[in-house]
């Protein structure tokens, strides 16, 4: 199976590159954890990852591409179409203490991971970062 993960970033932001870095890191962890665990008891949690995730995690060579968009609304869109999708998405929204006045400021997606066709539906025509 060919499985991969997307994030996608907002270039009309102008972030430093170590801010583009941390907003897509945080992408990916929210996207790989948001709906995958349960609390079993105080202290105990469960993973139980999607097929597609388990193959990327376990089997694969955690293929990531870095592609951007050019303002909110298609990062929001790009995150929209992922869920509806069906395929684990994480829509990032920094407090905005470092770079943007204090203002909340949406700054990433992550895809995926799931099937890299299904990827490249929503995100094949985004260009690299």
């Amino acid at each position: 199976m060919n499985v991969k993960q997307v994030i996608v970033i907002r270039k009309d932001l102008n972030m430093r590159k170590g801010k583009m870095v941390a907003q897509g890191g945080h992408a990916i962890v929210s996207a790989l954890f948001k709906d995958t665990i349960t609390k079993v008891s105080d202290g105990l949690y469960e993973f139980r990852p999607p097929k597609e995730m388990e193959e990327w995690l376990f089997n694969s060579s955690f293929i990531k591409i870095c592609v951007s968009v050019d303002s909110e609304t298609e990062l929001i869109k790009t995150y929209t179409l992922a869920i509806a999708a069906g395929l684990p998405a994480s829509l990032i929204q920094d407090k905005g203490h470092t770079e943007f006045h204090g203002v909340p400021t949406y700054t990433a997606v992550a895809v995926g991971p799931g099937n890299s066709q299904t990827v490249d539906i929503i995100t094949g025509k985004f260009p690299l970062l």
